[in-house]
């Protein structure tokens, strides 16, 4: 169900909205509260957290409707707000625009159009949603968003998440730049930068393609966590991708880049770790599981897929593979039997 704010100091329009949209409304489509003025407005806001949009008079005794654009802009910056004004020149739209309206409709208002107009405000808010979950799950949000999305999260919600654990079962991968410090040594830092995140926009989309979380960025290397039905499976399928794509790529500064990949599946733990007193937490997954991968992409030659024996019992229906034998692995008390995935 969507939830729309309308604030208005016209009586009789909580009446018409209610008769125009009463049957998305008995659907449970939508639900409606109203608001008389920009500070009624925010007072509803607060009392109903999870309004999608606002529909906006610009007139209105109190607090108008350009102001409470600005109020709305920096304190919940994900909700998106449609004026219905009567007030339609040019200099209003574009003030309306600037303070961070979505979209204006004059009155009197046509139903049909303010219903076309809510759809794509709805859908766009629906794709900043699901934008901002996966930005939060791929532990970037703070490179990529201003102050105030961060603040909108709030402490009483990141406090929160110190307990939101759980122990899965997933696939680790970790994607590393062959030789890729070399050439950091020897280029200077732009060059160097624009490489490594060219390389990495490539490893990204294949891993966004199956559906892959890249949990974090270690240097040169991807650490990519897989979830769900079949995710060994989508993490091998998203490692073929990258390694045939990174090997497509031209040579840069004498650099021909190549990655070498290993893979492991089973129980982990995931959950936030970090410092709660430092605001700083990583939404990640840690256990043996983890390290192993690691330690198997450190095993892997250059353009090489690594995985383990039985990791290989899974697949080996699905991907043709080539036994390397048996290897020791960092910290592991007995050699693991190791494989390559060709393709």
């Amino acid at each position: 169900m969507t939830k729309i704010l309308v604030a208005d100091d016209e009586v009789d329009l909580e009446t018409l909205i209610r008769q125009k949209f009463r049957q998305k409304i008995r659907q449970q489509e939508y639900e409606f509260v109203f608001a008389a003025n920009g500070n009624d407005a925010i007072r509803k806001i607060e009392e109903h957290p999870d309004i999608d949009m606002v529909l906006s008079d610009i007139n209105m005794p109190e607090m108008d409707g350009l102001s409470l654009l600005s109020a709305l802009a920096a304190s919940n910056p994900l909700l998106k707000t449609v004026m219905v004004s009567a007030y339609g020149d040019m200099d209003n739209i574009r003030t309306a625009m600037n303070r961070g309206a979505f979209d204006f409709v004059t009155k009197p208002i046509n139903f049909e159009d303010l219903e076309l107009t809510m759809e794509k405000t709805i859908r766009h808010v629906i794709q900043l949603k699901q934008t901002f979950k996966a930005i939060k799950e791929n532990n970037i949000l703070k490179m990529y968003v201003d102050e105030n999305v961060l603040n909108f999260m709030g402490s009483r919600e990141y406090e929160a998440s110190l307990t939101d654990n759980e122990t899965i079962e997933a696939t680790v991968a970790f994607i590393d730049i062959c030789g890729f410090t070399a050439i950091s040594e020897k280029e200077s830092p732009d060059t160097v930068v624009k490489l490594l995140n060219n390389y990495f926009d490539v490893m990204v989309k294949e891993i966004i393609a199956q559906n892959g979380i890249v949990d974090k960025f270690i240097g040169d290397c991807i650490m990519a966590v897989f979830k769900g039905d079949y995710h060994l499976d989508r993490a091998i399928d998203a490692s073929l991708a990258i390694r045939n794509k990174i090997n497509a790529l031209p040579v840069e500064n004498n650099f021909a880049p190549q990655v070498s990949i290993g893979i492991n599946s089973g129980e982990m733990i995931s959950g936030n770790i970090g410092s709660a007193t430092l605001k700083r937490l990583d939404y990640t997954v840690i256990g043996d599981t983890v390290n192993t991968s690691q330690r198997l992409q450190s095993a892997a030659g250059r353009g090489q897929i690594v995985i383990t024996e039985s990791a290989y019992e899974k697949v080996k229906q699905s991907f043709q593979c080539e036994k390397i034998g048996s290897v020791a692995l960092k910290n592991k008390e007995t050699e693991a039997v190791l494989y390559e995935v060709l393709n």
